[in-house]
């Protein structure tokens, strides 16, 4: 009998176990048992042929409907052809010199093929695929298959489904009794099945009651684990001790208030209120604000950070760009006025001191800014990853406020934290502009809590977008243009943006695809062709930073300057932050090469003034391409809630909880922090119940041994979110 924990290696040997682990990460019991199957295939149900793509490495269910070997024109030697059929379509096989393939696919032979979808003579075709065949007794007609399941692994080239599914039903066989990470309370309740049978069932169902039974147990347990985690992280973070920091009557807040040129919004009001509260605790807040583009989560963090100020401490506002914090720099500057004055901490007549500091600075402004930093002379520090240096050292860190997290490793963000000591530490508000899912912002970034600004404030004009298609209707881009110039002549800018810096023209490209549209092309072209009459200025990443600055400079001018910016030809540097009332329209080339929720945020950039904006997505997406669907979908909505749920449909939540967001692998293989809300929620209450009673599950080994087997690699991280 095996063990969950025991090595493939001592089961399958050292050939196969080595492979699965260089294949597919495979190197435990456990790690193969819990590779589930992708879907299965019914043994009598045939698989649509019609629906494969090109490029697709696909495991087809067909039936041998012509063998024939023909001699090649080209080279020596022949070629074999074997079209198989699913009842709906059909597809050729291509092997080479391997004339012995007829006695094995005869016709009428069914079964499992597998390779890459490849196209010649405008055929499709699979070249040189693996294939097992299914048995010929006679006497068993393809009826008597119908009801058994054919399981489809996620697989490789070189380690094919049916190889997966040999070792897999080898080691069932053998598996040990398991002892069930589940309590037995939450399995009668919740009416579910044990872990021994849900394995066996997930990989071999004998009909669909077991497979979903199967499927809604090992949903259970990846959504226990996970929350286990986070409600262990909260646990701790109550445990934290951190300086209350309490709002002062007549202090900057109130002068901040009091000379506001707007009100706030019904829901800026509410947040603000939430905040205050929890900055007044003695344990650390840590809560996530995120709302529209332009929905006011700036005014709200300023705010808290202004209660922060009053209490004797400082507040630091970390960027994931030097334009980004150099835009918050003005914009609290200039929100602030005289308030923004330097003076001592907690000093109301004299202001407070804000500082920038990024990695760009000259050695004086540097030096001044450390200076200021650390002699507590600036109240509210704002800055790149230049505030993570070692030279930084703060008077008195007490909030820690984190814009558009998603641009930050969770090192980077702990590393912040670590700022205000070990003895204490600071609050954190984690800003982003990108909308999630409360479902998944609740499992993506670990126990924060969750603000949501919903509504926009006063003066923001709605925006109309419309999508471009340039090569099936050129005179509609020359419109474009046309339309950029009647926007400069009213006073306005425009943006421009672009998927590359330089040209790829040196570079190949795949066959049928063109190179993406490079700013170093398109300006030039625009600047001598249809925007001649109007200034066109350029900004990307590569730039220094004083260059950068001077463009927006001169861009956010515009008309009021003599050597102003009409037109902005940018790449997506400018996607978040840059706030410029006066832009009512955008351009965005290539847009199918962008995502969904990137769209929205570029999007986000116009429309911030009193005056409508405009938005127009230009595309040579292919009729009926996924593409399309996307952005037809941003086009149709600025709901950025709708459509953030459409991008992580498309996108998977790996993305969200995997590599790009925590540098390890996903452990969430079959809940979906999208349609399985409901188990969320209830594991999430099931979990906090369990960690208040027994924070380090001495009294639930089992589940503690799930727990780190199942998210002990994201744990790590979770705990730095």
């Amino acid at each position: 009998m095996v063990a969950l924990s025991d090595a493939l290696v001592s089961v399958l040997g050292a050939k196969t176990a080595a492979t699965l682990e260089s294949q597919l990460e495979l190197v435990t019991v456990e790690d193969l048992v819990r590779h589930y199957p992708r879907r299965y295939e019914r043994r009598g149900a045939l698989t649509d042929l019609g629906s494969l793509s090109i490029g697709d490495h696909v495991t087809v269910l067909a039936e041998v409907k012509e063998f024939r070997t023909l001699k090649n024109r080209s080279k020596p030697g022949t070629r074999q052809e074997v079209v198989i059929s699913d009842g709906t379509g059909q597809i050729t096989l291509i092997f080479f010199n391997q004339h012995y393939r007829e006695k094995d696919l005869r016709v009428g032979r069914r079964g499992l093929f597998s390779g890459q979808i490849g196209v010649f003579n405008n055929k499709r075709q699979l070249a040189h695929p693996d294939y097992e065949l299914l048995s010929e007794d006679e006497e068993v007609s393809a009826s008597n298959y119908v009801d058994e399941y054919l399981p489809v692994y996620p697989a490789t080239s070189k380690v094919q489904t049916w190889t997966i599914a040999r070792c897999v039903d080898l080691v069932l066989t053998q598996l040990d009794v398991l002892s069930d990470p589940l309590p037995a309370d939450i399995r009668r309740d919740r009416e579910l099945v044990d872990l021994g049978s849900a394995l066996k069932w997930i990989h071999k169902p004998a009909d669909d009651v077991q497979l979903e039974q199967a499927r809604e147990r090992l949903k259970w347990d990846e959504a226990l684990a996970l929350q286990i985690v986070l409600a262990q992280q909260r646990h701790e973070e109550d445990s934290w001790p951190a300086v209350p920091r309490v709002e002062k009557p007549g202090g900057l807040l109130e002068a901040f208030d009091r000379n506001l040129p707007f009100v706030l919004t019904d829901g800026q009001e509410s947040v603000a209120s939430v905040i205050a509260q929890e900055l007044a605790e003695g344990h650390p807040m840590h809560r996530l604000l995120q709302g529209e583009v332009g929905s006011g989560k700036t005014v709200v963090a300023l705010r808290a950070m202004l209660t922060v100020v009053d209490s004797g401490g400082q507040a630091a506002l970390f960027a994931p760009t030097e334009v980004l914090a150099a835009q918050h720099f003005r914009g609290i500057t200039h929100l602030l006025g005289p308030l923004a004055e330097r003076g001592k901490l907690g000093s109301h007549d004299d202001g407070t001191g804000v500082t920038l500091l990024t990695g760009s600075m000259n050695t004086a402004s540097r030096r001044q800014a450390l200076l200021d930093i650390t002699s507590g002379q600036a109240g509210i520090v704002i800055g790149t990853h230049a505030l993570l240096e070692d030279r930084v050292d703060f008077y008195d860190l007490g909030l820690v406020v984190i814009d558009e997290q998603h641009r930050f490793g969770v090192e980077q963000r702990a590393a912040l934290v670590a700022k205000a000591g070990s003895e204490r530490r600071p609050h954190v508000l984690v800003m982003t502009a990108t909308p999630i899912p409360r479902t998944v912002a609740m499992t993506a970034f670990g126990a924060l809590d969750i603000s949501t600004l919903s509504e926009l404030p006063g003066g923001r004009s709605p925006i109309t977008t419309h999508v471009v298609y340039s090569a099936e209707k050129p005179s509609h881009l020359e419109r474009a243009w046309e339309r950029a110039v009647e926007e400069v002549t009213k006073g306005h800018q425009v943006y421009v943006v672009v998927p590359r810096i330089a040209s790829q023209d040196d570079k190949p490209t795949e066959p049928g695809q063109r190179a993406a549209i490079a700013l170093e092309d398109l300006a030039p072209h625009l600047s001598s062709g249809p925007l001649a009459s109007v200034r066109v200025g350029t900004m990307h990443g590569g730039m220094a930073s004083a260059d950068k600055e001077d463009v927006m400079r001169r861009f956010a001018a515009g008309p009021t300057d003599p050597d102003g910016i009409d037109v902005l030809v940018s790449t997506t540097v400018i996607e978040v932050g840059v706030d410029v009332p006066n832009a009512t329209m955008m351009i965005i080339m290539d847009a199918d090469r962008f995502g969904i929720s990137q769209l929205h945020q570029l999007r986000g950039r116009v429309g911030r003034g009193s005056a409508p904006g405009l938005c127009l997505l230009v595309s040579e997406a292919p009729p009926m391409s996924t593409s399309r669907d996307r952005l037809a979908a941003v086009a149709s909505t600025t709901d950025g809630f709708e459509l953030a749920a459409l991008d992580l449909e498309q996108r998977r939540e790996g993305d969200v909880l995997g590599r790009d967001q925590s540098g390890v692998r996903s452990s969430l293989k079959l809940v979906s922090v999208l349609r399985d809300e409901k188990i969320l929620e209830q594991a999430r209450t099931v979990a906090s119940s369990i960690v208040a009673e027994d924070p380090e599950l001495a009294n639930h080994p089992e589940l503690a041994d799930a727990v780190r087997t199942l998210v002990s690699t994201r744990a790590a991280y979770v705990k730095k979110s």
